[in-house]
């Protein structure tokens, strides 16, 4: 049986971009109080727990992932005060909460980084990763940003560079420091203290950095559309040997682990982006003394295969040992799933077999706001555009504001999001007709088929906490079972618009699917799966 304080094996986790799920005051911003007065409406969706993505004070050039205070909420969310109201609200309505752990870079406004850039002999001169220039004036190494460009930003007061993995306005912590590490777990420990059950780490494989500041080699074979492999990005043409996933990441894990460990019942999965993602999991979660779970971005790409899908599920669990994988097939930094794999081409019946392919894979999952309504990415033109990313990469790469608007509450002209100001972001005019409220009203909406699923799921422990073992796939179907207590499950999906056949030999006693789901069948000695429909039975 599993115990209680592994309520994180097999859960799953809404994340909330509180930007865009309700404005409760009417300033156009999404709150902490908005998500507060919409909690039923999430525990309504049968989910486990909330991730809050970053509320903390913040001069907002990346939208909170760059912090200038660890301990305190920006007013544009609200209050210390709203944030303790929805930690007693969420766990009121059975629900956990999991905040966003930015902890690899702060904002070049934190008092941390003010101080330290001063002067070479401040109290904190090598919080941060500081490096002279080569001798003609060159950076210190061939290290790129993630958002494009060099790593390194020239500072003045200082003559001095200094490690940036994103923006420039975002520097990079040195975690080589012990004082560092021990002040970030105290900002840790202040939200443990207020009853957070967990944490979403962000770039969590960034830690640490190579002391020797050594270059990272080309990457022989770049492909595009491969992990995390934009070409129009130079990021996509280095090995990132030495500026992440370092060795000396695991020993950090460990320490931030124990500390979670004094507050039972809490939890953390880590955002691993990297060349060697599933590795890395694998690593990161192994031997219960470094991350609860971990997600990688080997979901988040542009293949939808089931080939790919398999493949990266039997890798995983080919090298995970006692570790535990968390999936996610969107969040706000990719292109919406009903857009990135549907296309727009039948994307509410994709969208609904996506979802029970997700939810009945072995692992913890994180759902993002606005999948159970199968909202396709916003289509946003350049001035609209608030995302730096976006800025920098137009038109070649649109940026993460399309997978970002507010969520449409009703088929209104701000979607019930706000009431008396313009959004931060627009509405999306094609995402109106699937609001919350419309969908409600439909037996057969995406809505509907996400509430019953995950409803279903729960009712069946295969599907939370079974092994895994795969019978078949071609491009379009997957096969496989989950099997825990002595009980079986077979599984069968068809993420095509054909009809597909797949022989048998077994006795299956099928469940009853949701309505809102399309179900296959059993004819004589085979599975028969009309287009975009699966087949959950029992096999006795």
């Amino acid at each position: 049986m599993v115990n209680n304080q592994e309520w994180w094996r097999g859960a799953v986790i809404y994340q909330v971009y509180p930007r865009s799920f309700f404005d409760s005051n009417n300033d156009g911003i999404g709150d902490l109080s908005g998500v507060t007065k919409k909690m039923s409406y999430i525990a309504s969706l049968g989910v486990d727990a909330i991730w809050l993505s970053p509320f903390f004070t913040s001069p907002m050039k990346d939208f909170g992932y760059d912090v200038s205070d660890y301990c305190d909420v920006d007013p544009i969310f609200g209050t210390l005060d709203d944030f303790d109201e929805l930690i007693i609200s969420a766990h009121n309505h059975g629900l956990k909460v999991m905040i966003d752990q930015v902890l690899n870079h702060s904002s070049d406004q934190h008092p941390w980084f003010i101080e330290s850039r001063s002067s070479h002999d401040n109290s904190k001169a090598d919080w941060y990763v500081w490096a002279d220039a080569q001798p003609d004036g060159a950076a210190p190494n061939n290290w790129l940003s993630v958002f494009g460009g060099p790593a390194w930003h020239w500072d003045s007061r200082r003559r001095q560079y200094y490690l940036h993995n994103f923006l420039d306005s975002q520097p990079d912590l040195n975690f080589h420091n012990p004082n560092v590490v021990s002040s970030l777990l105290h900002t840790v420990e202040f939200w443990l203290k207020r009853g957070v059950d967990g944490f979403r780490l962000d770039t969590a494989n960034y830690y640490y950095h190579d002391t020797e500041l050594r270059n990272n080699p080309p990457k022989e074979n770049v492909v595009e559309g491969s992990i995390g492999v934009r070409l129009d990005n130079p990021y996509a043409y280095q090995l990132h040997l030495y500026d992440k996933s370092r060795p000396e990441n695991i020993a950090f894990l460990q320490r931030l682990r124990n500390l979670l460990d004094q507050y039972p019942n809490t939890t953390t999965v880590g955002e691993v982006g990297c060349d060697f993602s599933l590795k890395t999991m694998a690593a990161y979660t192994q031997g219960n003394d470094k991350l609860h779970m971990c997600y990688s971005f080997d979901l988040l790409t542009h293949d939808s295969s089931m080939k790919h899908i398999r493949n990266t599920m039997e890798t995983i669990e080919a090298g995970l040992g006692d570790g535990w994988p968390c999936w996610s097939i969107g969040n706000h930094d990719v292109e919406r799933v009903a857009t990135r794999w549907g296309r727009n081409h039948h994307s509410i019946e994709k969208s609904k077999i996506y979802m029970v392919m997700l939810l009945s894979l072995r692992g913890s999952v994180c759902l993002y706001q606005g999948e159970e309504l199968g909202l396709p990415e916003a289509n946003l033109e350049f001035n609209q555009l608030v995302d730096p990313f976006g800025i920098n990469f137009w038109p070649e790469f649109k940026g993460r504001d399309g997978c970002r608007t507010p969520i449409p509450w009703k088929n209104q002209p701000l979607g019930g999001f706000t009431e008396s100001i313009t959004p931060w972001l627009p509405l999306s005019n094609e995402q109106l007709p699937l609001a919350v409220k419309e969908q409600e009203d439909n037996r057969h909406s995406i809505l509907h088929a996400y509430r019953d699923f995950l409803h279903l799921r729960r009712a069946h422990p295969e599907l939370v906490h079974g092994s895994i073992h795969f019978l078949y796939n071609d491009d379009s179907t997957l096969v496989y079972t989950r099997s825990y207590n002595q009980k079986q499950l077979y599984i069968a999906l068809n993420t095509s618009e054909q009809d597909k056949i797949i022989p048998i030999d077994l006795n299956l006693t099928p469940l009853i699917l949701p309505e809102a789901l399309k179900s296959g069948y059993i004819d004589h000695n085979a599975v028969v799966l009309p287009p975009f429909s699966s087949l959950i039975a029992y096999i006795s």
